[in-house]
């Protein structure tokens, strides 16, 4: 059995460093991976939850589907069948945490462990119904040369950061996993619906499951570690990627099924709340009157609406902030527009 230690690198550390407060990145060991399965410019990523669903079953028929390589993310003490999955099944690349980390923190790890460039972010009690071969599925989110987009000095091959496929549940009802902004009362709210045709867009990826653009999400900074709630994490990924120009959207094209697993999301305005309210909802957008250019600014005025709002202490609330503010700084000129105006917008992308 081939095992490498392997710890986060600087480079990819600091490409992934999107967070308020960079945490040092849990160590991890790699098991196995080193047979290249398949040329379709897609990995799978395989996240793990619940009861043991039947492995071999699983990687065969993900191995059947092509993937260049599958990364499945073990949790701590789930080593026990390692030794035989890695022989049976050599294209498989196991990452053993040290720890349990959260959703987020899992994929960016995953994300740093493949080359391909795009990546499937799939779970061990989702079925893949519909949506043919790793192949397949490549060539429906890639564009057309004469549309190839240039971004930055950049060449953008495929059509959008990430694209949601349909979900279903064990009774085959179409699940309201896409989702947009709405402001009622001066209160952040999520409409929930099903994806009704196809390229809808969706504020963020429902429970992480998507096809992703990997040098995308690098530019993008991944998932934000340091929000610890599953929901807030993923809401601040997708926000933070419709503020940036990128898009979210699904297809018809792929269809899941979940196993008995019913997703039950924990919308609790917790900290980690406010970690996404300074991060995307309290900046607000200016314009360089020398450059013309727009870029993101966290007024210090602002804070005193956090203040009472949160329900922090005062030093408490000043740290939260300030290291907000930095963030935002840091990343000013990657807005492309503001929460305002995305929600107030956002009918016009559909």
């Amino acid at each position: 059995m081939n095992i490498i230690p392997t710890t986060f690198n600087d480079k990819n550390k600091k490409r992934l460093a999107a967070s308020l407060i960079e945490n040092p990145v849990p160590a991890y060991t790699v098991v196995g991976g080193n047979e290249h399965r398949g040329s379709s410019g897609v990995s799978a990523i395989l996240l793990n939850r619940g009861v043991r669903y039947p492995r071999r079953s699983l990687f065969y028929e993900l191995g059947k589907a092509g993937f260049d390589y599958v990364v499945s993310v073990e949790g701590p003490n789930e080593h026990y069948d390692l030794d035989e999955l890695s022989r049976l099944f050599p294209f498989v690349r196991f990452i053993l945490l040290s720890e349990t980390v959260n959703i987020g923190e899992q994929i960016n790890i995953a994300v740093s462990e493949i080359k391909s460039p795009l990546f499937f972010v799939l779970w061990n009690d989702l079925k893949i119904l519909y949506g043919g071969t790793a192949a397949k599925i490549a060539e429906r989110i890639v564009l057309p040369p004469e549309k190839v987009v240039h971004d930055n000095e950049k060449k953008r091959w495929y059509k959008r950061l990430c694209t949601i496929p349909v979900f279903q549940n064990p009774e085959f009802e179409t699940l309201p996993t896409a989702s947009g902004p709405l402001m009622i009362k001066k209160k952040f709210e999520i409409a929930r619906f099903s994806p009704g045709k196809e390229d809808m867009p969706s504020l963020y990826p429902y429970d992480a499951v998507g096809i992703y653009d990997r040098e995308r999400f690098l530019d993008l900074g991944g998932f934000d570690t340091e929000i610890k709630s599953e929901h807030w994490q993923l809401l601040d990924f997708g926000f933070r990627a419709w503020l940036w120009g990128e898009q979210i959207r699904c297809t018809q094209l792929i269809r899941l099924r979940y196993e008995g697993f019913k997703k039950i999301e924990d919308t609790t305005y917790d900290e980690s709340y406010w970690h996404f309210f300074l991060k995307n909802l309290s900046p607000v957008l200016r314009c360089n009157t020398d450059t013309k250019e727009l870029y993101a600014h966290l007024p210090l005025k602002n804070f005193f609406t956090f203040l009472f709002k949160a329900g922090q202490g005062p030093l408490n609330a000043a740290h939260y902030f300030l290291n907000a503010r930095h963030w935002v700084y840091e990343h000013r000129l990657n807005w492309k527009t503001s929460a305002k105006a995305l929600t107030q917008e956002w009918k016009a992308r559909e």
